[in-house]
């Protein structure tokens, strides 16, 4: 099995480091031992330092200063309420993270829906607090520990070729909005149902996933 990817792989540009998280591999170890895990299939970056969304009102002062810790460490922001996973990216003291915003399932199905029961098992973790919920994470102690911990990890996965990835727009904001910062695994039925800011800015309609 390969070693989980360590905090030297987040102290860059966030935008390299979503792209290539992209079929990596999330794995929650319950206290009992129990593994759930998910193939990430979506990520978004933020880049404060050249980044229209960190200072037109997308983060407030204590979100950005939460985020300027030191790379490869798990951090949260809240959401209508909802706490979306991030690591932190660059090194200590830039604010910069990458959000993971969906997951495909591979290991623990069962016991995430008990986690976070739906109707339909692709609206389990195809979302970024939808997928907090399903592992069952808790902020309050998450927060702050290295990506590399043995309870919460990411395993590298194969690489993926350009073809098999597409880049839009964020979702959510309007500052920034036509950055190409969010990344997907191309026809994954599990990437979120959420609209681009930019679509949904010119007239599409849509939802956060």
């Amino acid at each position: 099995m390969p070693l989980p990817l360590s905090p030297a792989f987040f102290d860059r540009d966030p935008t390299r480091v979503a792209r290539e998280l992209l079929g990596s591999t999330l794995v929650r170890v319950l206290p009992g031992g129990e593994r759930l895990a998910g193939r990430v299939v979506e990520a978004e970056a933020y880049d404060c330092p050249r980044d229209p969304a960190c200072s037109a009102g997308r983060f407030h002062l204590v979100r950005t200063v939460a985020m300027a810790i030191p790379p490869g460490h798990w951090l949260f922001w809240s959401a209508h309420g909802h706490p979306l996973l991030q690591v932190a990216c660059r090194e200590e003291g830039v604010s910069a993270s990458v959000l993971i915003r969906a997951l495909e399932p591979l290991e623990g199905l069962g016991t995430m829906l008990t986690h976070r029961p739906v109707t339909r098992e692709r609206d389990l973790t195809n979302g970024p607090a939808k997928l907090v919920y399903a592992l069952g994470l808790d902020p309050a102690v998450v927060a702050g520990l290295p990506v590399n911990g043995p309870t919460l990890h990411l395993l590298p996965g194969e690489p993926l070729p350009d073809e098999r990835v597409e880049v839009t727009a964020r979702v959510g904001i309007l500052a920034g909005k036509n950055l190409p910062w969010r990344f997907l695994i191309r026809g994954n039925p599990w990437v979120s149902p959420a609209v681009p800011s930019m679509e949904l800015s010119a007239g599409v309609t849509g939802a956060e996933g």
